[in-house]
Formats: structure tokens, sequence, C-alpha cells
């Protein structure tokens, strides 16, 4: 997932072309106010719409984001938010997935629209 995703925190719980699931604590991901940083919200969900444009790809085949859009709730002020991603539309050149994170109680902290180009992969050895 990679290392500002390690340093985060984010666990990835489950994963499957249906949807994929991970968490991450919110503390460590600090404003001087205690709340979860926006932009921590929006990590967790790039790497939520990432692993489920990756998995959805298929063989053969990868995914480039093209645009998230993310709309952020309220803050998360301790615990562990979850993010779960699942497919709106998965087309063979283009794939859109909802995220919606979420606080322990379950309220909204952040919701969130990936999009995505599905492209071939270059069989062709690079020399």
């Amino acid at each position: 997932m990679g290392a500002l995703n390690e340093k985060m925190g984010v666990e990835l719980v489950e994963v499957s072309p249906e949807r994929v699931v991970a968490t991450m604590p919110v503390e460590g991901n600090t404003q001087p106010y205690g709340l979860l940083h926006g932009g921590a919200s929006v990590v967790l969900a790039e790497t939520l719409g990432s692993v489920a444009a990756a998995v959805n790809a298929g063989e053969g085949r990868f995914a480039v984001g093209t645009e998230i859009n993310a709309t952020h709730h309220r803050s998360a002020t301790s615990g562990t938010v979850t993010g779960v991603a699942t497919p709106i539309h998965v087309g063979r050149t283009m794939a859109s997935f909802q995220i919606e994170i979420t606080d322990e109680q379950g309220r909204r902290v952040c919701t969130s629209r990936l999009s995505c180009a599905i492209l071939e992969r270059d069989p062709s050895p690079k020399g």
C-alpha cells in the first residue's frame, strides 16, 4: 500500500471486487485541535478507491485514478475510522467507486467518489 499508508496506520480488513474495507486510527493523524485532518480522510479514501479499482480492473489491466471528489461531514476525535469502497460502475475502460468513512459511532466523517480509467498493460518487454 505504501509508506504513507503505513505511517498513518491504514490497515486493509477486506478486499473483494464487491467492497474494500480499511481502518485507520485517528491518533497520530491530528490537527492542533485534536481532530482528524481532512487530508487524512482523503488519503484513506484514495487508498480504498485505488485498491478497489485494482481489484476490479482484472488480469492484464490496471486502473489510473482520474478524479476524486470528497465531502467532509464531521471530524473524528478519537478511536478508529473505517472506510468502505464499493463499485458504482465498472466498465471496460472506466470505473467509479463510492467511498464512505465513518467513525466508531457509525457517523459519516467523509464521503467521496473516485473515477478511474482502466487501461491494458503493455505486454512488450522493456529493454
